[in-house]
């Protein structure tokens, strides 16, 4: 204790200022760190869940597969469908989707398909041409438009849903294409008066066009194949995803139909309709085709609308759920988590951020040992997120060494890359939780399926130049100088974090690179 006393009877006041700068950095990266771990912790009672119904589900299943057809002969109850389709713009797929969708099989009697147009250029008039073909040909289909372009997607889908006339409503985005029994293995589930919605699997068209889109569809696997199903199981909250899935129309006005309040309507309206206690099912084996993005804007515009939309739905509803004392405590501590997902970038970044002042701070300061003994459990976490995906990958993929050599490149893609968008996310994140407004910018789709298909040109890709490269470009050196600082301290160096500045610094250099590239 002598040597404490000592050190702060010369310290200056510079000294005090550096002091509490490290008390706060060791108070913030802790705070951060915590949040994580309990991320982790969710994802591995998500993964118990998902194991100990594998087998269960499987048989059910391939039961009830088997006998479906059998629903849809002769059967006098079916229920009216209407198919939902919300475009804006969609010049390069719009064709395709109604192909797929005009091709589903399902009783024509009861069934209508709402385009749902809000297109501004000149994919309206192919819409409308496309329409009248299937038309001709019988297909009960419609393009119905606005005068007004309110709420965007909301008040798109809200706008059909006042005018469907089917008691069951699908909707499915312009990149998707579903096949053609699609209907015949979702509509039978709502024989439960309980369902409100059921979700199905995406699978993706262009896996494996580049490392960006490898990478994101291992993160879409994750969702839907751990978490989705993970909930599923437990009855836990879980979520539309804004395509590819089925209401019942009861369930949407019930829950106080679509709202543009948030960018991910989607998540507000599902949280909204489960508080109201209407069931949701995730059907894992049924699957539904979508386009990936290939390019980094369109990533980009695509996360910081999930994000922002994530944080948002966090400060609309999560007093809501904390507050529903007829759910267990389980499902509310789930439900928050989940609503707070999207933050996990934010604490990404903080760890990140203040991990290279760390090292110096480890070694001017001694009397944080304990602390730095404490860090290591993000080495945890990361283990913890390693040994979780292997089992998605190994859904996807099959087990084997072959298949796992396969999957440690792939985990490594996909985390260099998820931590190298965090800052892009945290301003997203940021601005949810602070409910700053803003439009909704979609997706661009680009009809993309092989490496010999040209996108560069593409006409609805965001023309104006963004900061965020350059900020991530910033960053890529911040780390570079983290990697070297672990070479300055002390008399043999620190090299704790070395890899993780490492990971940092190809991260960001890699998305720094794209994003000027594309």
């Amino acid at each position: 204790m002598d040597w404490q006393i000592l050190f702060f009877q010369k310290m200056t006041f510079i000294d005090y200022l550096l002091f509490l700068f490290a008390h706060i950095a060791i108070i913030i990266y802790g705070g951060a760190l915590l949040l994580i771990l309990i991320y982790c912790i969710t994802q591995l009672n998500l993964l118990s869940s998902f194991l100990s119904s594998e087998k269960t589900r499987k048989s059910k299943e391939n039961s009830e597969d088997s006998n479906y057809d059998d629903y849809y002969t002769n059967n006098p109850h079916l229920p009216y469908v209407t198919i939902q389709l919300p475009l804006y713009n969609e010049l390069l797929v719009v064709e395709r989707l109604l192909e797929a969708v005009c091709a589903i099989e399902y009783p024509k009697d009861k069934l209508e398909i709402q385009v749902l147009d809000d297109s501004d250029d000149e994919s309206a008039e192919l819409t409308q041409q496309t329409v009248e073909i299937y038309q001709k040909e019988g297909v009960p289909i419609e393009r119905i438009t606005r005068e007004k372009r309110e709420n965007f997607k909301a008040g798109a889908l809200k706008y059909g849903v006042e005018r469907a006339k089917g008691k069951l409503i699908a909707v499915f985005d312009a990149d998707f294409l579903p096949q053609k029994d699609w209907l015949k293995k979702t509509v039978r589930h709502f024989e439960d008066p309980q369902i409100g919605v059921i979700q199905t699997r995406w699978s993706h068209l262009n896996r494996n066009f580049s490392v960006l889109t490898e990478a994101l569809a291992f993160a879409l696997d994750v969702h839907f194949i751990l978490e989705q199903e993970g909930r599923n199981t437990t009855g836990k909250f879980l979520n539309f995803n804004g395509t590819a899935g089925i209401w019942r129309k009861e369930c949407i006005l019930d829950a106080g139909n679509w709202q543009g309040d948030t960018l991910t309507e989607d998540l507000d309206l599902s949280y909204r309709a489960q508080l109201k206690n209407w069931k949701f099912k995730f059907l894992m084996d049924v699957e539904t085709p979508a386009e990936i993005p290939v390019a980094m804007s369109a990533i980009r515009s695509q996360q910081f609308r999930w994000n922002k939309g994530g944080a948002e739905n966090f400060q609309k509803n999560v007093w809501k759920l904390l507050k529903s004392s007829h759910l267990p405590l389980s499902t509310r501590f789930h439900g928050v988590v989940h609503l707070l997902s999207s933050s996990v970038f934010l604490c990404v970044l903080v760890i990140s951020i203040l991990s290279v002042p760390l090292i110096y701070i480890k070694d001017i300061y001694p009397i944080f040992d304990w602390f730095f003994v404490l860090t290591t459990f993000f080495i945890i976490c990361t283990l913890i997120f390693f040994y979780c995906y292997w089992f998605v990958h190994k859904k996807v993929f099959g087990g084997g060494t072959h298949s796992f050599v396969h999957y440690v490149r792939r985990f490594v893609i996909f985390y260099t890359l998820a931590m190298a968008l965090s800052l892009h996310n945290s301003v997203a994140v940021i601005q949810g939780h602070l409910r700053i407004r803003s439009t909704f910018i979609r997706t661009p789709k680009f009809n993309i399926f092989s490496n010999n298909d040209h996108w560069l040109n593409n006409r609805y890709l965001e023309k104006t130049k963004s900061v965020y490269p350059y900020l991530e470009g910033l960053l890529a050196v911040y780390f570079l100088f983290g990697m070297f600082s672990a070479f300055l301290v002390s008399e043999n160096g620190d090299f704790g974090l070395f890899v993780f500045h490492l990971v940092l610094f190809l991260g960001f250099t890699t998305v720094f690179f794209q994003s000027l590239k594309h």
